[in-house]
């Protein structure tokens, strides 16, 4: 058998790792692996399914620890079979009744139905969308990674044309009951079956497919609706797109977080959307019709005589569509003067002209700054 990785190395952590850390290094690891991100990178996709199988067993709380406790013999029941089993310690031993002498099978969760049905897990996926789909929304094909029921035995563990059969032993129940004598009386306890480890029926010929286990891994895509004005790093949660129920159960959810590509003009505030505008020294100074980009195309600004750099000026309503409302959010536009380099003798000379016909009542700024340092030195 070919050594398996460790789930934790994966995802880069260490064994351990809390809740947020593994979400945070999914996260992180879709970003880096993504097929989206690499189309036709044959490794690069192969590295993002051992992430979501990683993911899949760390996000899940039981089978988290299960995993701490036992490695993969603790998840995977045809690991290292035969050493007894499929037990993780090998003989058929099953803590549940090592718990179940010690207390009698009471309250715990083995007094559940085993063919009961059982909700599946919910899922994580990740989908890369432009600054322009998230403020007007778009449609995604989501592909993803699922348990899924087996296509040849539909669910039930058995090779398609034979049948499963109700457990002889513990008569459907997963569990037996034995009387020990003992000081005190007879005392009644209960453990998992050993014919049928729990599950209350017998599979006499296991499906090819699936292994008996009634589930096999898939590829899927489903069709997102994103709506306009959603934000990094939000979930969508598509329902029952997740891995397959138990005995019937329903299917879990799919959680798609969303991941919104940073844009080379604009910036999210909210729902307002910012950008700088350089503009010329010339245009500042006196004035001018200038083309403003924006979410919906390009329109022209009158930019007013003595602008000043640092400005902002407002495009009411150009901004975000509200999330799950009315209205938008509106455009800010802060003015940058661009001071011309790489003058010629001739530009030089004009400026020096300029320069030398304008005063102090031609800058305000200035003519404030020297009258306070003059009233600072004075005092």
């Amino acid at each position: 058998m070919a050594e398996k990785r460790d789930l934790y190395e994966i995802l880069g952590l260490q064994k351990g790792a809390s809740d947020d850390e593994i979400k945070k290094a999914y996260r992180e690891c879709a970003k880096k692996y993504h097929p989206d991100l690499h189309p036709g990178d044959k490794e690069c996709e192969e590295k993002m399914k051992e992430v979501n199988v990683a993911y899949e067993v760390l996000s899940d709380k039981e089978k988290k620890a299960r995993y701490d406790q036992f490695g993969h013999a603790g998840i995977d029941p045809n690991y290292g079979a035969g050493a007894g089993g499929g037990s993780p310690f090998g003989g058929g031993i099953d803590l549940d009744d090592i718990f179940s002498s010690f207390f009698g099978g009471f309250g715990g969760r083995r007094g559940n139905n085993p063919n009961a049905p059982m909700r599946g897990s919910d899922i994580e996926t990740s989908v890369y969308i432009s600054f322009e789909e998230a403020a007007k929304g778009c449609k995604k094909t989501i592909n993803y990674n699922c348990v899924s029921t087996c296509d040849d035995c539909h669910g039930t563990g058995a090779q398609p044309g034979t049948h499963t059969k109700t457990c002889s032993a513990c008569g459907g129940t997963g569990k037996v009951t034995i009387n020990q004598r003992t000081p005190f009386g007879v005392m009644q306890t209960q453990r998992t079956c050993d014919a049928c480890h729990g599950k209350g029926k017998i599979i006499d010929t296991p499906c090819k497919r699936c292994g008996g286990s009634g589930k096999q891994r898939k590829q899927k895509s489903v069709d997102v609706t994103i709506p306009a004005g959603i934000k990094d790093q939000q979930i969508l949660n598509v329902g029952g797109r997740g891995n397959a129920g138990t005995n019937g159960g329903s299917s879990g959810d799919l959680r798609v977080y969303v991941s919104v590509r940073p844009h080379h003009l604009f910036e999210r505030r909210g729902d307002d959307v910012w950008c700088e505008m350089p503009i010329t020294f010339a245009q500042a100074a006196l004035g001018a019709e200038i083309v403003v980009p924006t979410l919906d195309g390009k329109v022209m600004y009158s930019v007013h005589e003595g602008t000043q750099p640092g400005d902002v000026f407002k495009l009411k309503g150009k901004g975000i569509q509200h999330l799950n409302g009315r209205g938008r959010g509106d455009q800010y536009v802060r003015i940058t003067v661009e001071i011309p380099k790489n003058l010629n003798s001739k530009q030089k000379e004009i400026i020096k002209q300029f320069e030398s016909a304008t005063g102090d009542k031609n800058y305000a700024q200035r003519r404030n700054f020297f009258d306070k340092l003059k009233k600072m030195f004075n005092d």
